[in-house]
């Protein structure tokens, strides 16, 4: 039994949580919407709402339950707090906070001692948390770091009061022995104090007090004592060398990015306390029916559950629809604020990248980036109906500015990547040059003769554009008798009223329509990735193109320039902006120009400026 689309009517059009139910009546799928009608309708739509598992999804549901709530705060607690009851089939879970170890000063206390503890409920006002480690041996080995540094107490209140000699700790060095009066309440506290600037990232400062002192106790001829806080710099400074990535603010921070293939996806956590990256944790999703925006939010709000582990900042790869939402839940949580930016430049954009990238290296580690490539063009070759594996493509761009200086790019690629040592860039030499079809056809032709001759063609020709393209395409391969290319096109659906967004078609041989793919369709991820490339190629070289004639143009009206010095002008500066930035210095230091020409230069280039203001 399948659910029939048609009761959608009689849906309300409120904010609300929708429990997609399987025939068992098990939930395959939780989601939220702040119009529940209008939102599961999406879901019935042809092509569904564009995600992968759709269409799966779809195809199970037999009942949609629905809970009406006052507002979008709500359905986000709500849609956790259902995930992890029900945890659906087509939902990202993320593990709770189990695996977090933090840093415990019992600051307040008469004694304070240091501790690692795991709290995921409220934690204790008296208390000083440092962390959250998401790996217990790095906690493990500061904490054990900290107790020969600074020794403080590790027994119980109840065995501290009943110590009458110190114990094995205190001969070992890892305790000050408090207990039986080792140390004064001064000197505990300087210990206790440099633990927290040291656990804060206060280390030059915890280092200047230290040499200091070494150098008291050396004056004083106290050598054991020097010698002691000298191991201790060293300790410390060997501490330095392995924190290499520091962040200026200093304040704590979680950078998030996201990495997707089609439905497969890596999300990366990286976590920076008192200014030093302390970890990264990867988190790794398959076929889930969430976008990136959908699956930040269901770890902003899943994820951050206890007060210790949210930071005072949190970094996003991209703003999010329910920031305001969001932040609100977490200031409740933190009882503190908690800022959530999705940073466009500077040092917190190359955190973003930073974690990509990290996200990026996970995802070829876990997912076998190669054989997901491999699969998308074994995909590809199927559904295309192409006669070869579509080992090597090759795809075709025309580019010009009102009819002026046509351009071609030639962009490659092999086995699903990009093959840059193939790439070629043509300039249309045909005087109908402008015209996209004759541009098209004629750098086809030029390319698919060189190759026939060379023995050296693709497996695949795509060519930027509709179905006149193809046909062209095809046309020029039958008058080149060669038949080992399979050939297609690819362009943008024309724009509708009825749709959100436009589509990419597919147009293929001796297929009327247009094959429409799903937005996040592996195939169609890759075959976009080839056309943005093969776009990005052919304007880059046609602004080039333009540069220099512009530059020419303006050469061509200078007294005393030849064509040998133009040519050097215009490879040496290559655009007008460039040769007008350019000072007296920089002219005559080019070889072949004259003062005179350096004159004739200033002169001209004063004359465009007057005449531009």
């Amino acid at each position: 039994m399948s659910f029939d689309p048609k009761k959608l009517e009689n849906y309300p059009l409120l904010p609300g949580v929708y429990l997609m139910k399987g025939s068992t009546d098990q939930v395959l799928y939780v989601g939220k919407a702040k119009n529940l009608r209008q939102r599961l309708k999406q879901y019935f739509l042809t092509g569904g709402d564009g995600r992968q598992m759709t269409p799966s999804l779809v195809s199970k549901i037999a009942v949609i339950d629905v809970i009406i709530v006052s507002s979008e705060k709500e359905a986000l607690l709500l849609e956790s707090n259902l995930i992890k009851q029900y945890k659906p089939h087509y939902n990202a879970i993320f593990k709770d906070d189990k695996s977090y170890i933090a840093l415990k000063l019992t600051h307040r206390h008469s004694w304070p001692m240091l501790q690692l503890a795991r709290n995921k409920g409220k934690p204790d006002s008296d208390s000083l948390y440092f962390g959250p480690y998401t790996s217990a041996a790095a906690a493990r080995t500061t904490f054990d770091l900290l107790n020969r540094l600074f020794p403080l107490r590790q027994c119980s209140d109840q065995e501290f009061l009943r110590r009458t000699r110190p114990c094995i700790l205190y001969d070992m060095k890892r305790c000050c022995a408090p207990c039986v009066g080792k140390v004064t309440r001064e000197q505990y506290e300087e210990f206790v104090q440099r633990t927290i600037k040291f656990l804060r990232g206060q280390n030059p400062e915890i280092l200047n007090e230290l040499y200091s002192e070494m150098q008291k106790a050396s004056e004083a001829l106290e050598f054991e004592k020097a010698a002691s806080l000298l191991l201790c710099i060293r300790q410390i400074e060997k501490t330095l060398e392995g924190q290499r990535v520091d962040r200026l603010t200093g304040i704590n921070t979680d950078a998030l990015a996201i990495f997707r293939q089609a439905d497969e996806v890596i999300l990366c956590q990286m976590i920076f306390r008192q200014g030093k990256l302390t970890a990264s944790k990867n988190y790794s999703f398959s076929h889930t029916a969430q976008d990136d925006i959908e699956l930040l939010e269901t770890f902003l709000v899943q994820h951050y559950e206890g007060p210790q582990l949210i930071p005072e900042e949190i970094l996003l790869p991209q703003e999010l629809s329910n920031a305001d939402v969001i932040s609100e839940i977490l200031l409740g949580i933190k009882q503190g604020k908690v800022l959530l930016t999705a940073p466009q430049r500077g040092d917190k954009k190359a955190l973003i990248e930073m974690a990509y990238t990290n996200a990026q290296e996970a995802f070829k580690r876990e997912k076998d980036l190669n054989a997901l490539r491999e699969r998308t063009l074994l995909e590809m070759q199927e559904k295309f109906y192409l006669k070869n594996y579509p080992y090597r493509i090759e795809c075709f761009d025309n580019s010009n500015l009102a009819g002026t200086e046509p351009v071609s790019s030639l962009i490659a690629f092999s086995g699903g990547q990009k093959d840059s040592a193939r790439y070629r860039i043509f300039k249309i030499k045909s005087e109908n040059g402008s015209d996209d079809y004759a541009a098209m056809r004629e750098v086809l032709e030029r390319r698919c003769k060189r190759g026939k001759e060379e023995n050296n063609l693709p497996d695949l020709i795509i060519v930027d554009g509709g179905k006149g393209h193809l046909n062209l395409a095809i046309a020029l391969l039958a008058e080149l008798n060669i038949v080992t290319v399979d050939v297609i096109s690819i362009a943008k659906e024309q724009s509708r009223h009825d749709k959100g967004s436009t589509q990419e078609q597919i147009f293929l041989p001796n297929i009327k329509d247009p094959l429409l793919l799903r937005p996040s369709s592996p195939i169609l991820f890759l075959l976009q990735q080839i056309r943005d490339e093969a776009h990005r190629v052919a304007i880059t070289f046609q602004r080039k193109r333009r540069s220099k004639k512009v530059i020419k143009s303006v050469l061509d009206d200078l007294t005393g320039i030849g064509p040998v010095k133009k040519k050097l002008l215009l490879s040496h500066f290559g655009s007008i902006k460039r040769l007008k930035e350019a000072s007296r210095d920089d002219l005559q230091a080019l070889k072949g120009i004259s003062k005179a020409n350096v004159e004739a230069i200033i002169a001209y280039i004063t004359k465009l400026d007057e005449r531009a203001t």
